[in-house]
């Protein structure tokens, strides 16, 4: 199951309405997993989530859009990997199914990099893709 719903009451409450989903939607590698724990911590939002959203843009088209946040939003899809929370719009689940993020840490070259099996083309810089 990549994504099942959370049961949603009949009273309307502040929490926002999720869907748990798994790694087959989206996977950190455990590079990934530690920088973006420290990332967290150093913005004092230990229990928040990385978003991972794709947006127009980019040499190809389309481009990765990551953010730290608090929490879910309504309408997201979670998933737990690397011990991180990370969360994605239904739009950008599409583009994104079966992609693992990895972290580098080098001088050139290095940052968080998006291995995606949807690209049918990605610009040089790894940036940005075409589906």
């Amino acid at each position: 199951m990549i994504a099942g719903k959370i049961g949603a009451s009949a009273v309307p409450s502040s929490q926002p309405s999720f869907r748990l989903g798994d790694e087959r939607l989206i996977k950190l590698t455990s590079s990934a997993g530690d920088k973006v724990k420290s990332l967290l911590t150093r913005q004092g939002r230990p229990s928040g989530v990385l978003r991972v959203a794709v947006v127009g843009g980019g040499c190809s088209g389309l481009q990765y859009k990551m953010d730290l946040q608090d929490q879910a939003q309504n309408r997201d899809i979670l998933v737990e990997s690397a011990g991180v929370r990370v969360v994605v719009d239904p739009k950008s689940a599409l583009y994104v199914t079966g992609s693992e993020l990895d972290y580098v840490d080098a001088l050139t070259e290095g940052g968080f990099k998006v291995k995606n099996p949807n690209a049918a083309t990605s610009c040089s810089c790894g940036e940005s893709f075409s589906a």
